[in-house]
């Protein structure tokens, strides 16, 4: 099959489109403008279409142009892709692998997956980031992680279901909600201090904020997990995370009329997918063996 585009002339048209001109677009790609011109001029020569139109001083897409700009960004990423899977057959094995892991995944079990990956790989670098609602979104968006473990799919990926987190409302045996002495509804909750993790990416998420007017917001959940102890306030937090601080009494379950217990499904991404490198693909496979180990 003879193609009468160049990868090159879809990069082309792709920069002229989200740098908003042949002139930003040249910059970008480190081009002359009249290279950007005459690949945009050979595109549209050889399948006979108009990508852009003139508006003002502005080119702006044809509805064609729409069309091929959508369909060209995925051609690129996954001729990038492949060339990234060809480097990865050409050395044997990636050099670095990225995570990028929700707070809410049980910690110990992908430690004691990476135990395993390690002792196999001593030479592949590993970076673990611990994420928040969108922060696991923002690190598979922005090709920042190989790994993606989150309660959240975006649109463009694939993901499988890896484990589902449990969640109960509690609060130290001490905090007044205890001593109400009867089950508690939304009102009451509303009346006191709310623990809340903040969202690590940059949408601001709130996930589970009921509106309290005392609210603390924290980084991370072990630290709220810590202020909770304390007595500085209730939150719904994974029963994974705080079984020994339940089974010593430090923290004791809310007894609500509705909403006591949450589920939250995580899951299992890869970045690029069915072209994820080999042993990408082998430390996936031992986070899914070891939360199946930690499930019996």
């Amino acid at each position: 099959m003879t193609t009468h585009v160049t990868l090159e002339q879809w990069q082309a048209l792709i920069a002229v489109v989200d740098n908003g001109g042949y002139a930003p677009a040249a910059e970008a790609l480190n081009k002359s403008q009249s290279s950007i011109s005459y690949a945009i001029q050979k595109l549209e020569s050889g399948l006979n279409i108009r990508a852009f139109k003139i508006e003002g001083r502005k080119a702006v897409l044809t509805s064609a142009g729409q069309t091929l700009y959508r369909r060209a960004k995925v051609l690129l990423e996954e001729a990038e892709q492949m060339e990234t899977m060809a480097r990865g057959f050409a050395t044997g094995k990636e050099a670095e692998i990225k995570i990028a892991m929700d707070t809410l995944f049980p910690d110990y079990v992908l430690l004691a997956a990476l135990q395993t990956f390690i002792t196999d790989n001593p030479m592949i670098r590993i970076e673990l980031k611990e994420t928040v609602l969108s922060g696991s979104d923002e690190s598979l968006l922005r090709k920042e992680a190989d790994i993606v473990i989150s309660g959240h799919v975006p649109p463009g990926f694939l993901g499988d279901p890896l484990i589902q987190v449990a969640f109960r409302a509690v609060a130290a045996p001490t905090h007044p909600l205890h001593q109400l002495a009867r089950t508690l509804d939304y009102q009451d909750l509303r009346l006191h201090r709310q623990l809340v993790v903040k969202d690590s990416g940059s949408r601001g998420q709130d996930a589970g904020w009921l509106g309290a007017e005392q609210r603390l917001t924290l980084s991370h959940s072990n630290t709220s997990i810590r202020c909770a102890v304390m007595g500085l306030g209730y939150a719904w937090f994974p029963l994974l995370k705080i079984q020994n601080e339940l089974n010593q009494g430090l923290l004791k379950p809310l007894e609500l009329a509705s909403g006591a217990e949450r589920l939250v499904e995580l899951y299992l991404i890869y970045r690029e997918g069915s072209y994820a490198r080999p042993a990408t693909k082998q430390l996936g496979e031992l986070i899914r063996d070891n939360v199946k180990k930690a499930m019996l």
